[in-house]
């Protein structure tokens, strides 16, 4: 549901022809963050990295920053990005097909953990801390296979290492007093509930524990467990229950032990709206269409994850054609028939000149989206503090 301020802000945009644009309430994104800090906040809860890629805007890591403990990255270009943007932040470096010149960056720019995601990605970073004469800590990254069945996305393929693929690590680690092995990385899908991910957790922590006592590893472990909290765009009032995983996963840890997640879509989703204006309504082969300014070039979600993106209709003073209680699909100016934002959905009444505010767009929008395709003019940003 859209809040007031982005309402009186959307209505203040369209008044002044500046549309498309994004609006961020960062009030609402602190509420929430704070929330789910405190249902994490019992003892042997993991920690919070926000991973960055969920949306990386300057403005969303600062206002993140109190109420995470740090950031995790997947690229050279966001690693500095985050680094220029919050420089005190403890970061973590994740993803496949890191270049030497970004494990260097990472050196450089004191990332607190490289999450490494091959026996070859090792013996690299091996090479170029003891070249630095630097030491770095690592995690190694484990792709469980599994049952993933009904999760929205198996991270399986080229994430991480299979687990007898973990075993040849191990002389690269003992060889080199420069990279320290402080424990075991694993994201192994999306889309799950509370339930299903603290039971994905438990059986991350069974598996790390055993591999890291069979290869004779002591003292603290760290266990990273990814992310993958589910959203629902369908019911936008549907939350992950932190405070049940947080509560459930606390009961899991052992002594010694430090816990950590890495939430993105779910932190940042629900504070972020695509503001835009119909130009156009129309009947096409029995089927009603509502021609919006922008497309999904701006916000390509609702192609990616093929669901309707959540909407508000705000009346405008248009006077041009309109159509009330028939279904009606959202488009964009795209020359697509893919360019659905959302397809064959109630609207009441929709007409030229109504403002459309999707809402849930405050994460994986505009930073997925080919941004470029057609030369239509890029959105505008803002971001709201109050």
């Amino acid at each position: 549901m859209i809040t007031r301020l982005v309402e009186d802000h959307a209505r203040t945009l369209a008044a002044d022809a500046h549309l498309p644009a994004f609006v961020y309430d960062l009030a609402a994104l602190r509420d929430h963050a704070a929330e789910v800090k405190g249902a994490l906040s019992v003892p042997g809860a993991p920690e919070i990295f926000y991973a960055a890629k969920a949306n990386p805007d300057a403005p969303i890591l600062r206002a993140l920053a109190p109420y995470v403990d740090g950031i995790e990255v997947a690229s050279g270009g966001e690693l500095a990005h985050v680094r220029e943007a919050l420089p005190d932040a403890r970061l973590a470096f994740g993803g496949p097909g890191k270049t030497d010149d970004e494990l260097e960056l990472a050196l450089n720019l004191d990332v607190e953990r490289i999450h490494v995601e091959s026996p070859y990605e090792l013996a690299r970073l091996t090479r170029i801390a003891e070249a630095a004469g630097r030491e770095v800590d690592v995690l190694l990254r484990v792709n469980l296979a599994g049952d993933r069945s009904g999760v929205a996305l198996a991270m399986s393929g080229p994430f991480g290492m299979d687990p007898e693929l973990m075993d040849t690590c191990t002389d690269t680690l003992t060889a080199s007093p420069h990279v320290r092995l402080r424990g075991i990385h694993a994201h192994l899908a999306s889309g799950l509930d509370a339930s299903a991910m603290a039971a994905q957790s438990a059986e991350i922590l069974a598996w790390g524990r055993a591999w890291l006592d069979r290869i004779g590893h002591t003292g603290p472990r760290e266990f990273n467990l990814g992310g993958g909290m589910a959203v629902d765009y369908g019911t936008p009032g549907t939350r992950f229950d932190w405070k049940q995983y947080g509560a459930e996963v606390a009961g899991l840890v052992q002594p010694g032990e430090t816990l950590r997640i890495e939430p993105g879509r779910s932190i940042s989703v629900y504070a972020g709206w695509y503001v835009t204006e119909v130009l156009d309504v129309k009947k096409a082969h029995g089927q009603w269409y509502a021609v919006l300014r922008g497309g999904t070039m701006h916000i390509r979600t609702p192609v990616t994850k093929q669901h309707n993106q959540p909407f508000d209709v705000l009346s405008g003073t248009g006077d041009g054609p309109e159509v009330a209680n028939e279904p009606v699909t959202l488009v964009g100016q795209l020359c697509t028939p893919k360019d659905v934002f959302a397809r064959e959905v109630p609207t009441g009444r929709i007409a030229v000149g109504d403002v459309v505010a999707f809402s849930m767009a405050g994460a994986y929008a505009w930073n997925i989206s080919h941004t470029d395709f057609l030369m239509h003019p890029k959105p505008t940003f803002h971001y709201l503090a109050a």
